[in-house]
């Protein structure tokens, strides 16, 4: 963080702090009414921000808020665990910013809803891995295999692919990330994919040989990446173009000194130390 921006923030804080003193804030309209705007109490501001319980709200709630706490920002974090009102809060200005979703998805939101929500920071990205159920040996996956992957748009190519490099699939040339199973053109093992709610992956996973299960729902059930078979690798240019955890919220909001103090904290080498100690592989850095 520059030694200007805490500066600049230190200056914000002081100046709401003295127009709560002088007791002109009714004036300024009703800011208590709205969750998405700053709150001010005392010498403190708040930020609201929506979080999916893990890693999500671990770090938001062990790491970040102590930082904040230091820069006179009270942090509110909201547990959500679907992938949609986190969104839809934060276009309604319910939520100041949220900490949920890898560009990926967010991309194919806006498109789909007609949203214009942006990316403030890449903050980190979580592997995929490939977890054993029935079967634990893909290098000699049996003719016949089932493996389950998330159904939705955003992350079942991101699967695909990774089993395309493991040689369990081919994938028709320009499929990519948006890859669905109707685009595997070499299957020599004839395997069966079986499309899920990416949710339900870690529970199914003994019913199936192998899933390919989103790094979130693998902590939350906990299943370690390094326990995985198979893992996407953390060079790749579609981790880091396609699938960066970040941190969003509305353009009105892109240049908001709470949220830009929030993606400071969360981009220190402190913060890779955090990662490494507290998720080890399972959550990578992403800057």
């Amino acid at each position: 963080m520059s030694i200007n921006a805490s500066i600049s923030r230190r200056s914000f804080i002081a100046a709401a702090a003295g127009i709560v003193a002088a007791g002109s804030l009714a004036a300024c309209g009703n800011t208590s009414d709205n969750a998405g705007s700053a709150e001010v109490v005392g010498a403190t501001t708040t930020l609201t921000v929506a979080a999916s319980p893990s890693p999500h709200a671990e770090i938001l709630n062990d790491f970040a808020a102590e930082k904040l706490a230091d820069e006179g920002i009270t942090l509110e974090v909201k547990e959500y665990t679907d992938y949609i009102l986190p969104n839809q809060d934060t276009t309604a200005g319910e939520v100041d910013c949220n900490y949920f979703q890898h560009l990926n998805y967010l991309n194919n939101y806006n498109e789909e809803n007609g949203t214009d929500l942006v990316s403030v920071g890449k903050i980190h990205f979580e592997p995929m891995g490939v977890f054993a159920g029935k079967s634990d040996d893909l290098a000699n996956i049996a003719d016949g295999a089932t493996i389950s992957v998330p159904n939705d748009a955003t992350n079942e190519g991101r699967a695909l692919m990774l089993l395309q490099e493991q040689g369990i699939i081919t994938l028709a040339d320009g499929a990519g990330v948006t890859a669905t199973p109707n685009d595997i053109v070499d299957n020599p093992h004839n395997v069966k994919i079986l499309e899920q709610e990416a949710a339900m992956l870690p529970s199914t996973l003994a019913d199936v040989d192998f899933a390919v299960i989103n790094g979130n729902y693998a902590i939350d059930a906990g299943l370690a990446l390094a326990d995985a078979v198979a893992q996407e690798s953390a060079d790749s240019d579609a981790i880091k173009n396609e699938y960066a955890n970040v941190i969003v919220t509305t353009p009105e909001l892109a240049d908001d000194e709470r949220i830009q103090a929030l993606v400071d904290v969360l981009t220190t080498d402190e913060f890779k130390e955090y990662l490494s100690e507290t998720f080890g592989d399972s959550v990578q850095a992403a800057f």
